[in-house]
């Protein structure tokens, strides 16, 4: 007798096999799709026509994306085998293989829908008793665009590449014009090399009337500094009676430097440097965590490098939330996000910011964390106030936790569920993608605090 157990893959089932027992009762595919049914899809499924095929419910199409999001599976393509190949996936798309392009399509066209669903899903955390808005911490991230920074054009390069093409467009047209009876070299027709290149320099007009554009933006903004600072050392010279002191702001320059670029794959991209050292075309995800149970409330995706500008948008995304969430209290937030403006937004949106006004060193005094400041002046300002509140045992205590909260919430993302990388191209659609990014943790981290 053998002592193993017999391999037979040729059984055939006496029963209809059912999905529900193919998976664990705690299964993180159980939880996504329980939760997805629990949502208002109505949305969704009123922009079906109802007119040819039966098509797949949005239900179904919604559990597998977040599914996928949520394990690392990210690729329709990837999503279509997974149908085929994982139980899992089996088990959320109900036995059914919505083919790749149906499922690219259901993502382009609802990604506007899933920011109102994170709402949806945290209404539904709150419910768990899962979370419950107080202490909100805010980072951001650079995130690869679906675009290779080879692919951008600068300005003084397409000038050269400009100049270049017209002259071998003259000396294409010379060499029609001298060979009407002559042979031309085997394989070459003119008139294809002639619209070859001419289709070129359209691209690379286009090009440039968009790197000017920027430009012009960009003069108005700093022209608009610009103006504000001669405007206050003017006031500040009449308050003395004397002349201004130290240098006059040096004046913006108008239209476009040779450096300024444009990413002919995603003209929306922005080249920006990573960690690690080196640039990349990216988007700067950002994220705003509560400090408690490591849900992400709301996201932002922008086009600038640094986070200066990012506290006023994202204090309007944060009071959109419905009031049955709770109100935030406190902005924890590090030094990149520091602006005396942006302290004073907090402050009118009544919102108390703990943002860093400059680097902590490495190795502190031991005694600097078990002292207290001396009382604050009365009078104070936002900014003064918020100073003294970084001293004080609670606001440190509270600004270490963004280390242990915000933070790791990127590091999984990016480096355990691997998404480091847009698959979709444009600044609105991406906005859409890290929003549906967000909603596959909170489902995959709302599963965890669940048990």
């Amino acid at each position: 007798m053998s002592p193993f157990k017999p391999i037979n893959r040729h059984t055939s089932y006496l029963f209809p096999p059912s999905v529900d027992e193919w998976l664990p009762e705690q299964h993180l595919a159980r939880f996504v799709v329980d939760v997805v049914e629990q949502l208002d899809l109505k949305e969704m499924e009123r922009a079906y026509r109802g007119a040819g095929t039966e098509a797949f419910h949005p239900a179904l199409l919604l559990s597998t994306l977040i599914y996928g999001y949520a394990t690392g599976v990210f690729g329709s393509r990837k999503l279509e085998r997974a149908t085929y190949d994982s139980v899992a996936f089996r088990y959320v798309a109900a036995n059914e293989h919505p083919d790749h392009d149906t499922l690219n399509t259901f993502r382009k066209r609802f990604l506007p829908q899933i920011e109102g669903l994170m709402v949806q899903v945290l209404l539904i955390a709150q419910a768990m008793k899962l979370v419950s808005l107080g202490n909100v911490a805010l980072d951001g991230t650079k995130v690869k665009a679906n675009a290779s920074r080879h692919s951008a054009l600068s300005y003084g390069h397409s000038l050269k590449l400009e100049q270049q093409l017209r002259e071998e467009v003259a000396r294409l047209l010379a060499l029609a014009e001298a060979t009407d009876n002559e042979a031309l070299p085997d394989g070459m027709s003119l008139p294809e090399e002639i619209a070859r290149r001419e289709d070129r320099l359209s691209a690379i007009a286009a090009a440039k009337a968009k790197i000017e554009a920027r430009a012009n933006e960009r003069f108005e903004q700093e022209q608009a500094v610009y103006q504000a600072k001669l405007n206050q050392r003017e006031a500040k010279s009449k308050e003395t009676g004397k002349p201004p002191r130290g240098q006059p702001p040096t004046p913006p320059q108008a239209g476009p430097a040779d450096k300024d670029q444009i990413n002919l794959t995603d003209e929306e991209s922005r080249i920006m440097k990573v960690s690690g050292g080196g640039f990349e075309q990216c988007y700067n995800g950002q994220i705003a965590v509560d400090m408690d149970s490591l849900l992400i409330v709301k996201t932002n995706t922008v086009q600038a490098c640094n986070d200066k500008q990012q506290i006023e948008p994202m204090l309007k995304k944060l009071d959109t939330l419905p009031d049955a969430l709770g109100k935030v209290s406190a902005l924890v937030a590090d030094t990149g996000f520091y602006s005396e403006a942006n302290v004073n937004a907090c402050a009118r949106s009544e919102i108390t910011p703990l943002i860093a006004v400059s680097r902590e060193e490495h190795h502190p005094d031991p005694l600097a964390r078990f002292t207290a400041p001396p009382p604050l002046e009365a009078g104070a300002t936002a900014v003064e106030a918020m100073r003294h509140r970084l001293k004080t045992k609670d606001g440190r205590a509270l600004y270490a936790k963004r280390k242990c909260t915000v933070e790791p919430v990127i590091g999984i993302v990016k480096s355990v569920l691997g998404f480091r990388q847009f698959l979709l191209r444009g600044l609105e659609n991406v906005q859409g993608e890290w929003n549906l990014v967000a909603l596959a943790w909170n489902l995959k981290r709302m599963h965890v605090l669940a048990g």
